[in-house]
């Protein structure tokens, strides 16, 4: 049996951050609301306090073919020169179980679908007038959600604010001129904050960096760093206040997200958040009115990883690309 084995580079080529990329992401959403996903829970390995690896996946009624990835975060390789995350995926035969691609994006797809997810929810609930984006967080994520964001919301100004002056001032450098905006250092969380009419929390933070008293209304606040149990970006307080939260799993979410915290607390009844498949199918309306404080908590699914490696096969076959083994 004949495996495609495509490197970070080939993946490149044919997965971008553009329009068809996200529309692959959102209809994954879709086909978690249809019932069509059969998703486990997430396969969490601790290797320590800075280091683990997650595996998910995810098999979709009537798709050839489902995925399951690989993803490593060890933040202690900054300190090292090193990216803090890796990974790659497989993808079997929905007929036979035989592997058919495996890619060795380096986190490149991950990275790639989980921007996205920060665009198909900013679609729906942020405000349709931005002026100005503010991000926690300069690393990768904070790149990607921003660039992605720019697929669906046409903004001129963004605020960062990160854990060191070199780093938020190269983000600030680097975005400029990828975006064609100005990008700014925020003075504090607070400032970014007020001034802003969307917000992305993009760190891997054990404590809230986004406080209930600097909302406003009209703000949309994507978090997308706590991913799993005690990780923490925002005062569960905002949940609770909040016109509209929306996640990407209510399951995930409930013990790794932001929702695990607003639960505990009494902030929310779980049973209120909605997810977000059933804003992409159109069963809910999503952000009805300017005023309206929305917040979506994504934690990332495997069937997210199992859409993009479906239409990145599929284009990577189409243009002849990868090795045969």
């Amino acid at each position: 049996m004949s495996v495609l084995v495509l490197t970070e580079q080939e993946i490149r080529q044919v997965a971008e951050l553009d329009e068809s990329t996200l529309t692959q992401v959102e209809q994954a959403f879709t086909w978690l609301d249809q019932g069509l996903v059969s998703m486990p829970p997430v396969m969490h390995i601790e290797v320590d306090e800075q280091s683990d690896v997650d595996i998910k996946g995810a098999y979709v009624k009537g798709q050839a073919a489902f995925a399951v990835k690989m993803a490593s975060g060890f933040f202690g390789n900054a300190e090292q020169g090193l990216p803090t995350g890796s990974g790659m995926v497989v993808l079997l035969s929905a007929e036979t179980g035989f592997c058919q691609c495996v890619f060795l994006d380096n986190g490149y797809l991950t990275d790639l679908r989980t921007g996205l997810a920060g665009a198909v929810s900013a679609r729906h609930l942020a405000p349709e007038h931005v002026d100005t984006v503010g991000v926690l967080g300069a690393g990768a994520q904070a790149r990607y959600q921003v660039e992605s964001l720019k697929l669906v919301r046409d903004f001129n100004r963004v605020l960062v604010s990160g854990r060191s002056a070199e780093n938020q001032q190269r983000y600030a450098t680097e975005m400029a001129d990828r975006l064609g905006v100005d990008v700014a250092v925020a003075d504090s969380a607070e400032q970014l904050v007020k001034e802003s009419q969307v917000v992305v929390t993009t760190t891997p933070s054990r404590a809230p960096v986004l406080s209930a008293d600097w909302i406003h209304p009209g703000l949309h606040i994507t978090a997308m760093g706590s991913d799993l149990p005690g990780k923490q970006e925002l005062d569960p307080v905002i949940l609770g206040s909040a016109d509209l939260v929306v996640c990407d799993s209510r399951a995930q979410c409930e013990i790794g997200g932001e929702l695990q915290h607003g639960v505990r607390i009494g902030a929310i009844d779980a049973a209120d958040v909605v997810e977000l498949g059933r804003v992409t199918s159109g069963q809910h309306p999503g952000r009805q009115t300017s005023e309206q404080i929305t917040v979506s908590d994504l934690t990332g699914t495997g069937v997210q990883d199992t859409a993009i490696a479906l239409a990145t096969y599929a284009a990577a076959v189409a243009k002849g690309c990868g090795t045969t083994v």
